[in-house]
């Protein structure tokens, strides 16, 4: 057992709930921020890591209002998917997927640079840690065992 998950052990399945959804909740309101009130418009791939990310903040906060730890089973696979679509958007921004595989046509670049938060942060990073967490915090509840 890795350290990590040793120490997300001692937290009970309704903190951890809670935590998948605040971090679904923030990285929803941080891409409406990034779009409606910086007024970067999203790449292709944001769009569809915004598909995913946004339902996710409603099924965890109803998930938590409820109590509902099984919920690890219908988020997880929405997870895997936006973690697969950021972390390709990563091998894009850092070049090690060449640009002519990159699928934005018309719009913004899904690798350019203005995919920089405060000129440091990418974007895509940002993404692909919030579904990171989400994918860990989900795993360890989907480990325990059923009320």
């Amino acid at each position: 057992m890795t350290p990590w998950i040793a120490r997300l052990d001692r937290f009970n399945a309704q903190h951890l709930l809670g935590a998948a959804w605040t971090i679904a909740l923030v990285s929803t309101l941080g891409a409406l921020f990034i779009g409606e009130v910086m007024g970067q418009a999203p790449c292709n791939l944001c769009w569809f890591q915004r598909a995913f990310m946004f339902p996710l903040a409603i099924l965890l906060g109803i998930a938590c209002y409820l109590s509902d730890t099984s919920i690890w089973r219908y988020a997880l696979p929405i997870v895997a998917v936006g973690w697969l679509v950021a972390t390709y958007q990563m091998l894009l921004y850092t070049g090690i997927i060449p640009p002519a595989l990159e699928p934005c046509g018309e719009g913004p670049s899904c690798s350019g640079a203005n995919m920089l938060l405060m000129r440091r942060i990418p974007i895509p990073l940002l993404s692909l840690g919030a579904f990171t967490s989400i994918a860990a915090l989900l795993a360890v509840i989907a480990r325990r065992p059923s009320p």
